[in-house]
């Protein structure tokens, strides 16, 4: 199987990548991806050097580049992880928002589906070549907030609060729009908050645990009772191929962690983590900037409240029964498991986050790419 993976050099993406070469022996990967702020070559280098492993820089917005990598490849998934995600840049700059993420998903189905047609049925409908899907990876942003009980589920209205909410929604819509107009196979899985390795640093769990490494104060929005639920990002990866390989054409499947947590239990909970990593093992201790062993302004001291994001939805939660019932998919990582497992990623893995923080990681595209 031949997969075109966009956004595959940023954060969920490339453990999607990794993800597969592990799971699967007999696959091909073409990974589409721009190198934005949050695109990263450097974090799916040793993938690169899997021959069933391929990088092409370009922007899915471009039909040019789209259409060339169709002609060259047999594809026969597309998993469009592609998109400007942080929701305070939308708030910024709510345009590029709309022309990646809508317009850009909008060239993506074009593209698949002028490629994958084989002919028309009898009611006039396209046909599509055996085995052939297109993967949208949406978030549980498109629902817009919960009060302090229920869940999301597949038939919640939509209900975006925020431009890249607002985005993520026309994208679904335009997916589920050529699934029934043009008998397209697809799928849109929307996903709680990820955390794990290779999370840019200016999301809420890798930017902790950096001002922490650096001896910095640690802001939280409001009063940081903002709920969300948190899905190791492995996990997620499970998910989208079980999909992929099994689900059903044209369904929507959330895919929840089981792991609801307050913003500001996120915060003490990594404080305390890494206080008790750094005195069981102290070679962790060389990734902090402050020297000495006296770690007494490691506590709850740090954290300073800032004034809050604009449209900030109290609350996430997703219930992913269907998955789990028809697909057999379910979250396999306990939070508390999780967010150890990711912060020794962080300690053990400064290089990568120096080179992240730099901007240093756009210097590997240019020296691997550059003169070609």
């Amino acid at each position: 199987m031949t997969y075109l993976v966009t956004g595959g050099a940023g954060f969920i993406g490339a453990n999607f990548v990794k993800y597969l070469l592990k799971k699967h022996a007999d696959i091909q990967l073409i990974v589409l991806d721009d190198l934005t702020y949050a695109g990263n070559l450097g974090t799916i280098k040793d993938d690169l050097k899997d021959s069933r492993c391929v990088f092409v820089k370009g922007n899915i917005t471009d039909p040019t580049v789209v259409q060339a990598i169709f002609d060259q490849y047999p594809i026969d998934f597309v998993v469009n992880f592609a998109a400007e995600s942080h929701v305070d840049r939308s708030i910024e700059n709510p345009q590029v928002f709309l022309e990646t993420n809508i317009l850009g998903t909008q060239n993506l189905l074009e593209t698949a589906k002028r490629n994958w047609t084989t002919g028309k049925d009898e009611n006039g409908y396209p046909t599509y070549k055996k085995g052939v899907k297109y993967l949208q990876v949406s978030t549980d942003e498109v629902y817009g907030s919960l009060g302090e009980t229920g869940y999301f589920t597949e038939t919640t209205p939509l209900d975006p609060r925020s431009p890249y909410s607002a985005s993520k929604t026309g994208a679904d819509l335009i997916v589920k729009a050529y699934g029934e107009t043009y008998k397209m196979p697809i799928n849109i899985t929307r996903c709680s908050n990820n955390y794990g390795p290779y999370h840019f640093p200016e999301k809420l769990i890798p930017l902790i645990i950096k001002n922490i490494l650096e001896g910095k104060s640690l802001p939280v929005y409001g009063d940081g009772t903002n709920v969300r639920d948190w899905l190791y990002v492995e996990d997620h990866c499970k998910a989208i191929d079980t999909v992929l390989l099994t689900g059903r054409i044209g369904e929507v499947y959330n895919v929840g962690g089981h792991n609801e947590k307050k913003n500001i239990d996120i915060v003490k909970l990594t404080i305390s983590t890494m206080k008790r990593l750094f005195d069981e093992q102290p070679a962790y201790k060389k990734a902090l900037k402050k020297s000495g062993d006296d770690l007494s302004w490691l506590s709850e001291n740090l954290i300073i409240y800032v004034k809050d994001r604009l449209g900030h939805d109290q609350r996430y939660a997703i219930d992913p029964e269907k998955i789990t019932d028809e697909l057999g998919w379910y979250p396999e990582t306990k939070f508390e498991d999780g967010i150890v497992k990711t912060i020794r990623w962080y300690l053990e893995n400064q290089d990568w986050v120096e080179e992240v923080t730099s901007g240093d990681y756009q210097k590997y595209y240019e020296a691997m790419y550059g003169n070609r």
